[in-house]
């Protein structure tokens, strides 16, 4: 896929990344902030600066990883800090939490969109790039993060209505931190990555038309 990206394309990409990954950490925290867990914000994390969301494997080492064998660059920031067992509805609370990273990603891929429909032609042709390249790496950022297996946030989704032997087999899978995430990255790209590009070239032409 980034083979075929022209330099200034791939800088776009990442700065898109830059945008968006921070938005959608803070909002874990707003929701579970929200929901009445303050974890997040002792910690620090809510907020939209990208520096406090940084981790150096998965946030530099893990995308530069992927960019040198020819993927997307992935970017994933620490994970925002919430006590499920404080948030209001108990665990539909905590899928609510797992919830919200995505859906700012499709929002913002959504308003995105909706402002190229209407005034794309008043743009610069570099300008039209970037915003189609965000709207790209946000609806990205939402498929990817919705699959069900942890740590991806639609895992979240899942143990709300999951059995308790599911919910451990997943708990175990959480349990192996960023070896895990490594894994179940390089999993997804190497198995699903055709039927992911095809939704989200889908996805995208449906936004933008």
């Amino acid at each position: 896929m980034l083979t075929s990206l022209t330099l200034l394309e791939k800088l776009f990409f990442v700065v898109s990344l830059v945008i968006a990954v921070p938005v959608h950490e803070a909002m874990h925290g707003y929701m579970a902030h929200w929901l009445g867990d303050d974890t997040a914000e002792e910690a620090g994390r809510l907020t939209l600066n990208p520096l406090k969301h940084v981790d150096l494997y998965t946030t530099i080492l893990l995308p530069t990883f992927m960019m040198l064998v020819g993927l997307p660059p992935l970017m994933v920031a620490k994970p925002v800090p919430f006590n499920p067992y404080r948030v209001k509805f108990g665990e539909f609370g905590a899928a609510l939490v797992g919830f919200a990273g995505p859906l700012s990603n499709i929002l913002m891929a959504i308003v995105v969109s909706v402002f190229l429909r209407i005034d794309i032609r008043s743009l610069s042709d570099n300008a039209t790039q970037f915003l189609v390249i965000f709207v790209e790496v946000n609806v990205m950022l939402f498929i990817i993060n919705m699959i069900p297996i942890p740590p991806l946030d639609g895992s979240r989704l899942l143990y709300a209505v999951a059995p308790e032997p599911l919910q451990k087999v997943m708990q175990r899978i959480e349990a192996f931190g960023f070896a895990s995430i490594i894994f179940i990255f390089l999993l997804i790209f190497l198995v699903f990555g055709n039927d992911i590009y095809t939704l989200e070239i889908h996805l995208v032409n449906l936004l933008i038309g």
